[in-house]
């Protein structure tokens, strides 16, 4: 085991660079570093205070290959940004100053406080409901709840916001349709509409994958064997298929786990809860290069790492998965 994890470590080092490649060559090749700055600086700024500015950030260096007499060719924009992710440097904002630690450790609580609930609603909601309709296949209950599933999954997630922010906050005034504020037991009720529209967004695909899971378990012969032997449907279902089919679930969601911390970036920007999804947007819109730089990195740190955790999860659950 130890030789594979090295080489998936090994492996992991392009994939890296090849994303933090392309990330650079959005912000600093297709527009210039003086066009970043002045969109943050205003269009109004004189020459010098762009060029200022460009010189505090290091990003008036050349941008892949330094042809300066007397300077290394290594000295350029993309080595001196990969040195310092390499570091875990992440060094400070572009458009506040303030340090990147302190942006991702505040808005990493907002976000959990979102993603971690809504997760596990979700995923025991549509794992008890697929395990019904797989209990009462080819039934008239099968057929209607497998259409609202589709149906569910044609609805675009801002339509579920916009309605709900609309009918539950406005309408029925039940609870708040934006803000958050980190206040004990009331914080709850700003996250309980966000909470549950995201479980309604996503309850149907899920539903529909673990249904089709378990009806696939349903068919391979050691099912027939406990038949066989006189095992009631329901212990079937409950005890081998579930066992069986959780290493088919193992997939979507120990590989969905990185999402859970890097949060939602369209639920947070609806309801304006201060989480690393609403910090990378608004990084977006302010062409906030450092912020945009170091939430690609540590999101695919966190995707690697999830596939990674899923491999070791294979193994753990079924013994007959062996590293090679």
């Amino acid at each position: 085991m130890l030789a594979y994890l090295i080489r998936r470590l090994v492996f992991s080092v392009p994939i890296v660079f090849g994303v933090m490649l392309v990330t650079f060559f959005l912000f600093f090749v297709v527009q210039s570093p003086t066009a970043m700055a002045r969109r943050i600086l205003g269009q109004k700024a004189t020459p010098q205070a762009v060029e200022n500015w460009l010189h505090n950030r290091g990003y008036d260096k050349p941008l892949l290959v330094n042809t300066r007499s007397g300077e290394a060719v290594y000295d350029t924009l993309f080595v001196s940004q990969m040195k310092r992710l390499v570091t875990f440097d992440l060094g400070n904002s572009d458009v506040s100053g303030r340090p990147l630690r302190d942006v991702f450790a505040s808005g990493v609580l907002p976000s959990l406080l979102i993603t971690v609930p809504a997760f596990f609603v979700g995923f025991l909601m549509a794992l008890g409901v697929s395990l019904y309709l797989v209990f009462v296949r080819d039934s008239l209950l099968d057929v209607v709840a497998t259409l609202l599933c589709v149906a569910l999954m044609s609805v675009p997630p801002m339509v579920y916001i916009i309605f709900g922010q609309y009918l539950v906050a406005q309408q029925l005034n039940y609870l708040p349709a934006f803000g958050f504020s980190l206040q004990g037991l009331s914080t709850v009720k700003f996250l309980f509409l966000p909470v549950g529209l995201m479980v309604i967004s996503g309850i149907g695909a899920e539903v529909r994958l673990y249904r089709a899971l378990f009806l696939e378990e349903l068919g391979q012969d050691y099912i027939r064997t406990a038949r066989a032997k006189g095992l009631s449907s329901t212990r079937v279902l409950m005890v081998h298929v579930l066992k069986n089919g959780m290493i088919n679930l193992i997939t979507v969601v120990v590989a969905s786990l990185p999402f859970l911390i890097m949060g939602s970036v369209v639920m947070e920007n609806f309801f304006g809860i201060p989480g690393l999804g609403n910090v990378l947007f608004s990084a977006i819109q302010a062409s906030d290069f450092a912020v945009v730089q170091a939430s690609v990195f540590l999101g695919s740190l966190l995707h690697l790492g999830g596939l990674l955790l899923t491999d070791l999860c294979y193994a753990w659950v079924d013994p007959r998965i062996r590293f090679q």
